[in-house]
């Protein structure tokens, strides 16, 4: 029922956000729930249990991981050798030539999902210990290019945009964490932990906690001097990395 409860969701979410136009600095919009929704939905039938009481929550699709895959912060290889998740992977309505959606066929790494992910494998060994009492999220689930192929993101977009796309993201995050039954809420980035905090509170859900988790992206200096030391560090403060590791 949970799995089918958060996809169900997203398919609105996703009809809502069809409706909005964007424009520069936008010149491509990648929908990756919609060309990459056969994936997707396997790893959230998979590993959305419901009582999973911590939810990882990231900004929008990186354009080598969650845009090729389907799957928050999703490393290519990750996503088909630990999860074991694949499926097909259309393209977008748009493509920049730059930026080809190749689906599980790519062969670029993301740095941000490898880093995330590769953590989490480390420690928990078996994606089921970590899906036990923890879910992934991307807030905004679209990724954003300029003409020149740049990654565009949800705080750049214009103003109008971007207080639309946040309403209706915002929107969905506060039905999820009901769904999930989630008491914390662990913001990858202060971006998405500004949204989960300001969300929650106007829902008047302000009793699940919101922390925050530095980024593991490489434009995140911290992030490339050891970015999963300072994650861990993170965790045991926040009483998660025993929920991690616990046999």
């Amino acid at each position: 029922m949970t799995a089918r409860e958060f996809l169900e969701i997203e398919l609105r979410l996703n009809a809502e956000l069809d409706q909005l136009v964007f424009g520069p600095p936008v010149r491509y919009v990648y929908r990756p729930l919609h060309y990459a929704w056969e994936p997707h939905q396997a790893f959230v039938q998979r590993f959305c249990r419901g009582g999973q009481s911590v939810l990882f929550l990231g900004m929008n699709p990186g354009p080598f991981g969650m845009t090729q895959t389907g799957v928050p912060f999703g490393e290519v290889n990750l996503v088909r050798d630990w999860f074991g998740i694949t499926g097909e992977v259309g393209r977008p309505a748009e493509e920049h030539p730059k930026k080809p959606v190749r689906g599980f066929a790519t062969t670029k790494s993301e740095v941000s999902g490898g880093r995330f992910w590769g953590l989490f494998r480390q420690l928990c060994r078996e994606p089921e210990r970590f899906f036990r009492h923890c879910y992934v999220h991307n807030l905004c689930p679209l990724s954003f290019m300029a003409e020149s192929g740049k990654n565009v993101t949800p705080p750049e977009l214009a103003v109008e945009e971007r207080n639309a796309l946040l309403a209706l993201c915002d929107a969905a995050l506060c039905q999820i964490v009901r769904v999930l039954g989630v008491t914390m809420v662990i913001a990858v980035g202060r971006f998405a932990e500004t949204r989960a905090r300001e969300a929650l509170a106007a829902a008047g859900m302000g009793d699940v906690r919101v922390e925050w988790l530095t980024h593991p992206s490489p434009s995140n200096p911290q992030a490339n001097t050891g970015w999963a030391e300072v994650a861990m560090a993170t965790l045991e403060k926040l009483d998660v990395l025993s929920l991690l590791t616990d046999q």
